[in-house]
């Protein structure tokens, strides 16, 4: 008896890996999707990203659901031909399917050191310095950056790595956030459970890559590392939300 339940339990465990699986190749054809025809996404600026060496690149982080992530991953994928790691908060892996892909495509739960030993390495690391507060923010307020957190910048300066600025126009249209439903939120333990369209609507999605900014020269005493990065974090998101302003000033709609 013990051994037919023993089998019967290890296949059900094959069939859970399989539909696993399958689910993620599911995701993984969708984004090709939302990537190609839906959002009908260009890129602008692939050349300041370095063919070799670390380099950090930092985005703006947007929409209700973060779906920013997955695209700006799926789309480095294919044009860079390196790999990107990003950084998740931990709740990410908690999502099925999605936590699952995630991990096999580069993400990694968020750590002290950002990356670090990746970009000691001579890597790419991505980076969302607004963290959830960016995904957060009301509709009326798309676009408007949340103050960085400077921890990715402290990472750059002690890997003397440049950082790039990222810009994505789109998301916050694609997945607006109307509310929020605290219950929903305490009862899945998130940071927030947002109120949105069951699908991402379709706007024009663009994202911009700027010139890489040097990180500066490591100063020797700890007052002045901190103030290196705090010059670093704050030279950055002026240079997002520049890229922001100039984007969305541009367009005459958001779903051209």
């Amino acid at each position: 008896m013990n051994d037919v339940l023993e089998t019967a339990a290890a296949e059900f465990r094959q069939l859970g890996k399989l539909l696993g699986a399958a689910a993620e190749t599911a995701f993984d054809r969708t984004l090709d999707w939302l990537v190609d025809d839906y959002f009908r996404l260009d890129v602008l600026g692939l050349e300041n990203v370095p063919a070799e060496g670390a380099a950090m690149l930092a985005a703006n982080h947007s929409g209700a659901w973060g779906l920013d992530a997955f695209v700006l991953h799926k789309v480095f994928a294919r044009s860079l031909g390196r790999p990107l790691r990003i950084p998740a908060a931990p709740f990410t892996f908690r999502v099925p399917v999605l936590g699952p892909y995630a991990q096999k495509n580069g993400a990694y739960p968020i750590e002290p050191t950002l990356g670090l030993e990746h970009l000691n390495a001579g890597g790419l690391v991505g980076v969302f310095p607004e963290g959830t507060s960016g995904l957060e923010k009301p509709f009326h307020e798309r676009y408007r950056l949340r103050p960085f957190s400077p921890g990715f910048a402290v990472t750059a300066v002690r890997a003397g790595a440049p950082v790039i600025p990222v810009a994505v126009v789109g998301a916050e249209e694609a997945c607006p956030k109307l509310g929020e439903v605290p219950a929903l939120a305490r009862l899945f333990d998130l940071p927030y459970f947002p109120l949105t369209p069951g699908f991402p609507l379709p706007s024009k999605w663009l994202v911009t890559i700027g010139e890489p900014i040097p990180a500066p020269v490591r100063p020797t005493s700890i007052a002045e590392r901190s103030a290196a990065a705090r010059g670093l974090c704050a030279e950055v998101q002026r240079a997002v939300q520049e890229m922001l302003d100039r984007e969305t000033g541009r367009r005459e709609t958001a779903f051209w």
